[in-house]
């Protein structure tokens, strides 16, 4: 491929990544990685450091997203900031500590533990899984260690938390709204908080492709943003229009594909 149809390649992705998050709430790491690292692969950047370089680009790329969901999801009075307030702690020194042991794991050990998380939330999507309240949210200090905990395993696979914080929040009975509004607004120091850890972690890094700032690769950055803030919405408009439920569950084996895609690209 000519440098033109990597661009072209950039360009799809965050097309089809900003769609999917309007559509269905969810952020795009879990496309994002599988499919800059199998594009990274091909174009020939060091095997060592290519999973390295998907996740600090997914998290760069989530910044911008997030900032538009937080948004929304605030104009609605649907964030709870209190949450926010407390869990926020945790999960900047979580999702900051966990790139440096992100950095230190060899591209085949980590796609292989974001394939197996990635399998966990596609068979969470397909049997559409949703806790059952029964308990309150815990006090400042245990907001801070799940927000650890939520951030550091974001950080290992560049997702913004929906994940995980959404099913913890609705099984401490905050009402389902209200924990993916929360969850949209805990979104936004995971994403800065990894971008900022894969930035330090990849500095000075040899082998690194040119136009790269550590472990983030910037022309995929600015394609992938550019083209998934302008899809985000219409995949928004859509969900009122489009059977969700099915979709998401198409979603979930997508998901799955290209996480074997990326395997098979490490692998063989």
């Amino acid at each position: 491929m000519d440098f033109d149809v990597w661009w072209l390649s950039y360009l799809a992705l965050g097309a089809f990544v900003g769609f999917f998050a309007g559509l269905l709430g969810v952020g795009g790491g879990g496309i994002m990685v599988p499919v800059l690292t199998s594009l990274f692969v091909a174009q020939g950047m060091p095997r060592e450091s290519v999973v390295h370089l998907a996740l600090g680009t997914s998290m760069a790329a989530i910044v911008m997203t997030s900032i538009a969901s937080l948004r929304a999801h605030h104009k609605h009075g649907a964030v709870r900031w209190d949450v926010v307030r407390f869990i926020a702690p945790g999960i900047l020194a979580g999702t900051f500590a966990a790139t440096f042991v992100a950095s230190r794991i060899e591209s085949k050990p980590l796609a292989i533990f974001f394939a197996c998380f990635m399998a966990y939330v596609s068979l969470q999507m397909l049997a559409n899984i949703k806790p059952k309240p029964s308990r309150e949210l815990p006090g400042p200090v245990g907001m801070s260690a799940v927000g650890a905990g939520i951030g550091g395993i974001s950080a290992l696979v560049a997702i913004g938390g929906g994940s995980l914080s959404v099913p913890f929040m609705t099984w401490c009975n905050v009402k389902v709204h209200h924990a993916i509004g929360t969850s949209a607004a805990i979104g936004l120091p995971i994403a800065l908080a990894g971008t900022l850890g894969y930035l330090v972690n990849g500095w000075g890094s040899t082998g690194m492709p040119s136009y790269s700032l550590g472990f983030i690769y910037l022309p995929a950055l600015v394609l992938i943003s550019v083209v998934s803030t302008w899809t985000a919405p219409l995949g928004a408009r859509l969900a009122h229009r489009l059977p969700v439920a099915v979709l998401r569950k198409i979603f979930a084996g997508v998901l799955m594909l290209l996480s074997a895609k990326m395997l098979h690209a490490l692998f063989f």
